[in-house]
């Protein structure tokens, strides 16, 4: 039955991929970058079901989910192998994917996750990030997890993958974490990755993270978790190259996107950067922003774009922000066609934001920002339109706003922007951004090579 359905769903996959890499829908043109990686399909097929897997929500499907990629991943079916999740709750601990695999999620499926702690491994902490993110020492592992993979998908039927998040996050509150939380998704050293059409909720910590990767696509899936919850960013390319993220609703308790590339000392000298990144008709929520750059981007981050976003009820539309000690460089970053609805600050671009790993940093590891376009930007219910402050040993350049609208009730005696050493170009900003940008008349806009 469900190769039938598998069987379906690919063949239109496969039409839809057809139809999107040469740019045109049904209903008109659609420009796409998610055919960096083509949507396979497989032949072979098992079921979680054939492994002793139960769907009651009870049940611990821990050694079923590793016995059904063990058998995937030493058999190597010629063209890899689809591990079907039909209807039910599959409650699970952390499992490791393989290469050449499909995890597909039929309707109505959901992958839980166990809130004992005890069946969460650690792993070493990620070197460009030298300890966890949030306590020194090792990190719990993802949830669903895979490192050095190649050709991997995660897709269905807006099935689900539940982190059970609350427990972690109470421990973040309490403070009685022992180790930094985990993440819902994280592929490392990893390439040709597709994820789309699952629904992503309350993951521990950030929700899809790939790093050190290249090739990886995220698409039509939907992230949510409660506004109050910590850290829960929705997806993260972290020193990744060559990432597509589009058609897809994120509302979390923090960044919706947000691009990095190491932390301090350790991004510097694991150095490697972030860039080819491409995020595109994104919609959402959020208390902090909707599209972030950093603030870990010791390695460097250049070569994104991110176009047609939709922002309600957020802290922040778009910021970019870096610290002292971060080193690295922010440069060739263009933002355009964003409406925001109901926010604090429109944009902000900082040079300090973001905290420590250590007090091994260097103080004189200044971050370069150089060339972030921002453009076609309309917002209301505004609170502040924006605020741009580089370093003084550091200015921020070739900052460059055009036609940008970023109405709201500006509170007493705030001014509408603060800038300071910032140098760039301004054309068609309403209200007027400070001096420090040249206003250029006309219609005249700027871009960058990206």
């Amino acid at each position: 039955m469900f190769q039938s359905v598998l069987s379906n769903f690919f063949v239109f996959a496969a039409l839809l991929q057809f139809l999107v890499t040469q740019q045109w829908l049904v209903y008109g043109e659609m420009v796409t970058c998610s055919g960096i990686v083509p949507m396979k399909y497989r032949n072979d097929a098992i079921s979680i079901t054939d492994f002793g897997g139960v769907g009651d929500g009870r049940t611990l499907n821990t050694k079923a989910f590793q016995e059904a990629i063990y058998r995937i991943e030493h058999l190597k079916r010629r063209g890899g192998t689809v591990l079907y999740i039909p209807q039910g709750v599959f409650l699970t601990g952390s499992f490791n994917l393989t290469s050449h695999m499909t995890l597909y999620l039929s309707k109505g499926a959901v992958i839980k996750a166990t809130q004992d702690s005890s069946n969460w491994p650690l792993v070493a902490p990620l070197p460009s990030y030298g300890r966890g993110r949030e306590l020194p020492g090792g990190r719990y592992m993802s949830f669903i997890h895979g490192d050095g993979l190649h050709d991997v998908i995660i897709t269905g039927e807006n099935g689900t993958i539940d982190g059970q998040g609350d427990v972690w996050w109470n421990m973040w509150k309490q403070r009685t974490l022992q180790f930094t939380r985990p993440h819902l998704v994280e592929f490392m050293n990893s390439r040709n990755i597709i994820i789309s059409n699952v629904i992503f909720q309350n993951s521990p910590f950030w929700n899809i993270h790939p790093v050190y990767c290249s090739n990886v696509v995220i698409r039509h899936v939907t992230i949510l978790a409660p506004a109050d919850s910590p850290n829960t960013d929705g997806i993260d390319p972290d020193s990744s190259s060559h990432v597509c993220i589009e058609d897809s609703y994120i509302a979390t308790g923090d960044d919706l996107v947000a691009v990095k590339s190491g932390w301090d000392e350790y991004g510097i000298q694991y150095g490697r950067r972030s860039h080819g990144i491409t995020i595109r008709r994104v919609t959402g929520s959020s208390p902090f922003a909707g599209i972030a750059i950093g603030s870990e981007t010791s390695g460097g981050v250049e070569d994104v774009l991110a176009e047609n976003i939709n922002l309600f009820n957020m802290g922040l539309g778009i910021h970019v922000k870096t610290n002292i000690g971060r080193g690295g460089f922010i440069k060739n970053i263009t933002i355009s066609d964003v409406y925001i609805e109901n926010a604090r600050k429109g944009i902000k671009i900082a040079g300090d934001v973001g905290d420590h790993p250590d007090d091994k940093f260097d103080p004189n590891a200044l971050p370069v920002v150089t060339g972030v376009t921002i453009r076609n930007v309309w917002g209301v219910k505004v609170q502040q339109a924006g605020s741009i402050q580089g370093l003084k040993n550091s200015p921020f350049t070739g900052i460059c706003l055009s036609n940008i609208n970023l109405h709201g009730v500006t509170g007493p005696g705030t001014p509408p922007w603060k800038c300071s050493d910032v140098s760039g170009s301004a054309s068609s900003v309403s209200p007027s951004v400070c001096s420090q940008l040249t206003t250029i008349s006309g219609n005249t806009t700027c871009y960058n090579s990206f």
